[in-house]
Parts: C-alpha cells; sequence; structure tokens
C-alpha cells in the first residue's frame, strides 16, 4: 500500500509516526459526558466488543449475566449518534457511536459527539490503535472489570486528518471490509455447514448403526425411530451409575471445568489455601466418566453439555457424574449423549423452574445397546470420519482468526495514516 510522503511522531510508542500534516487533540475537544434519565420506556441497548452498540434481548431478564431490574427509570438515555462507554470494560474495546436511540446501564458512560464525520470516528476509535488508550486509564482492583476514569478519557489524543481523508478512509474500509466480510461470511457458513455434517454424522451411527443393509425394527423410541433388528433397548440406568463421591478428604486438587464439550483445567496457578473449602464438595472424577452439565436447562441452547473424563480430577458437585458399568464402551455413549444433547433432548428431561437435569430423571431414559463389539466399531468408524472434520474446521477457523487480524490491522493503519488511501 502508498504510504504518505513525510511524517512525524506521534508521542505515543505504540502508534508510531503519523502523517506530518495530521493534526493531535484530546478526546476532550470531542466529548461532552451526559447523563439524561428518566425514559424507562426506551428500548435496552448494550455495547459488544465486536458489534459495537446493540439493541439489548428484552425476552431475557439476563444477558451475559447482566441483571435487568424491573425499574429502568435509573437508566441513562442514548441518542443515535452519542458515543457510548462501558466504563468497566472498556479496556476491552467495549464502546462505540450508537446508531440506535434507547437506554444503557448507569455504568455506561454516554456522551455527546461533536464530530462531524461520526463513521470515521467510530472506525479510529473502535480500532486496535486506540484500545490501549482506554488500558492506560482504567483501573481498579476488581479482576477484569477497571474502571474508566472520566479525566482519563478526555486526556485520550486522537489524531485528526483533513475531512477530505477521513472521508477517504471511510470510503476506503467500506470497501475492503466488505471484501473481507463476503470471504468471512462464506466461510463461517462452510464451518457450521461442517458441523452439522458432524453432528449428523454421529447422531445417524449411534442410533442406526454403520451398516447400510441392516435390517431395521421399530425402537420405542420417539427420537430415534427404527434401530437394527438385533440391538437392544435398555435404560440408561443398567450400563451407568451416577458418582456421587465428594472429595471431602481433599485428597485431589486437580480440578476441570467445561469448554465446548470437553473437560479442561481449571484455576492451575490458584492458591490451593483459598479454594479448599470448595473443592472439598467437589465430586471425584474417575477416568472414563461422563459429566453432563444439566443447569439452566431452560436457558442454555448452545453449548456442548457432555463430556467425557480423560483422566481423574475433580469437578463441581452441580454436574451429573456418571459412571459406566462393566462391558460398556464408553466412547459409544459418550457419542450416543453428545447426539442427545444437539438435539436437545436434554431440555426436555429437567425439573424444576430451572429445568436441572438430575440422574433420576435419566436413568429411566430408553437408548439403543449394539453388541459390545459393534459399539467398538461404530467408534472407530467415527474417530476417523470426525477427524477429518475437525481437521477442515481447524484450518477454516485458523483462516477466519487470520482475516480477523488482518481486518483489524487494516482498520488500524488507515486511521492511523500508516497508509495513504487517497486515490
Amino acid at each position: 500500500m502508498k504510504r504518505y510522503s513525510t511524517y512525524k511522531d506521534s508521542g505515543v510508542k505504540w502508534i508510531g509516526e503519523i502523517p506530518s500534516h495530521w493534526k493531535i487533540k484530546s478526546l476532550r475537544n470531542f466529548i461532552s459526558i451526559t447523563s439524561d434519565k428518566g425514559h424507562p420506556k426506551e428500548q435496552l441497548l448494550s455495547v459488544v466488543r465486536e458489534q459495537g452498540v446493540i439493541i439489548r434481548n428484552v425476552d431475557s431478564k439476563e444477558e451475559n449475566h447482566n441483571f435487568i431490574p424491573d425499574d429502568l427509570s435509573g437508566y441513562k438515555l442514548v441518542k443515535e449518534g452519542q458515543l457510548v462507554i462501558n466504563k468497566m470494560k472498556a479496556w476491552q474495546g467495549s464502546y462505540a457511536v450508537s446508531n440506535f436511540r434507547g437506554i444503557v446501564s448507569p455504568a455506561y458512560y454516554t456522551c455527546n459527539l461533536k464530530f462531524s464525520n461520526k463513521d470515521f470516528f467510530n472506525e479510529a476509535i473502535r480500532s486496535k490503535a486506540y484500545v490501549p488508550f482506554f488500558t492506560q486509564y482504567s483501573k481498579g482492583i476488581r479482576v477484569g472489570q477497571w474502571d474508566l476514569s472520566p479525566i482519563g478519557l478526555k486526556e485520550i489524543p486522537f489524531f485528526l486528518p483533513t475531512e477530505t481523508e477521513q472521508r477517504a478512509i471511510v470510503s476506503f474500509l467500506d470497501t475492503e471490509l466488505g471484501k473481507i466480510d463476503t470471504y468471512m461470511d462464506k466461510e463461517q457458513q462452510l464451518i457450521e455447514r461442517l458441523k452439522e455434517l458432524k453432528q449428523s454424522l454421529i447422531a445417524r451411527a449411534v442410533t442406526h448403526g454403520i451398516n447400510p443393509n441392516v435390517k431395521m425394527k421399530p425402537s420405542e423410541i420417539n427420537w430415534i425411530g427404527e434401530i437394527p433388528e438385533h440391538w437392544n433397548v435398555k435404560r440408561l440406568g443398567s450400563h451407568f451409575i451416577e458418582n456421587r463421591h465428594i472429595n471431602s478428604e481433599f485428597t485431589v486438587t486437580e480440578a476441570y471445568k467445561f469448554n465446548y464439550g470437553t473437560l479442561i483445567r481449571k484455576d492451575i496457578d490458584v492458591n490451593l489455601k483459598e479454594v479448599e473449602d470448595i473443592y472439598r464438595k467437589y465430586t471425584l472424577l474417575n477416568k472414563d466418566d461422563i459429566v453432563i452439565n444439566g443447569l439452566n436447562l431452560n436457558y442454555d441452547f448452545i453449548s456442548q453439555r457432555v463430556a467425557k473424563a480423560e483422566t481423574k480430577g475433580i469437578i463441581t458437585s452441580a454436574y451429573l457424574v456418571l459412571t459406566p458399568r462393566k462391558g460398556v464402551d464408553v466412547n459409544y455413549f459418550c457419542y450416543l449423549f453428545k447426539a442427545m444433547d444437539s438435539q436437545k433432548l436434554f431440555h426436555g428431561m429437567g425439573s424444576g423452574i430451572r429445568l436441572t437435569l438430575s440422574f433420576e430423571d435419566l436413568k429411566s431414559q430408553l437408548l439403543p445397546i449394539p453388541p459390545l463389539s459393534e459399539q467398538r466399531a461404530i467408534v472407530d468408524y467415527l474417530q476417523d470420519k470426525t477427524s477429518k472434520i475437525d481437521k477442515l474446521i481447524t484450518e477454516k477457523t485458523r483462516k477466519m482468526e487470520y482475516m480477523k487480524e488482518l481486518r483489524q490491522r487494516i482498520i488500524s493503519d488507515a486511521v492511523t495514516g500508516k497508509i495513504d488511501v487517497r486515490s
């Protein structure tokens, strides 16, 4: 890309040089903080780091763990074209110029914006070049929630091209980012189709087997239909018992948590004395236990709730832990439970206000049971097929991450003058 002919030092290490004729002004020249309350009937807005200001989901009382009170008279009015900042998460980039009228939490700053080209201002201020300034002026003692200083906010420098250049930069970004976004949309659609293919492959294999010519019979299981004629139908409780062994002696300290259908270590560097009382109440995991997150089934329709323990450890006793009986191929049942999870079957089994799943709810569920040798054959088949799909998903995900980084770099370079986009 073409560069400007002359540059000057911006005075900021991570910015480096900017075009010689660009001005440097603090944000106090462009913003003034407002606090207009008493508009409870307006639509709810929120700031999301990746998307900017969005209309909040009013059908849920909880979004991103932020409780919405019944009385919204204390919420702040946002007008179209105002700058909205989540002062506790500004250091992450949670701020943007709003395209909507609505109200936001009192934990936000709302600012009038005296800037003619608001599109340029929004692209610039939300770029990676400016996020470190918001981090620099955010302080606090709560991990991950540092409040942005209103005084510091106004001291943040803004690198100002001419109005003609601002328009050129916005036009350039519209074109270039449009190309990237189109590519990323297509890649994301392919990733979603690959995930659907994987789920379909698993569901088909664990309910109908891998022999397309086998004779079938009614299973009497509503969500399955027919199963191979030589398969059995048995209750889950005949193959699993509930693991309710608690770490009361504090003999195990390797705690695990869910991460999209797998279990990963949590708090590796934690001070054990600080968590001892908590860890003593955790369930002792055996290798090959199957863990099901049966909490809040009425809220969550996305996360993958089934995982197999690959090693011994502990996990919160709020989860359901199943230990296989003898003569069970645990990998087959893990695939089976994942298929049930992908079809959201667990959501109809829970009880209580939050539809929490218990072993009592689960143990009487009828399952398709192939002979043990066939269970193992199905597992070998699925491991081969799904590993190939996973490899494709990983490759495309890496490309997506690269394109995201490229997108951010193009914006940052354009709004700080590293590239001259004037035709």
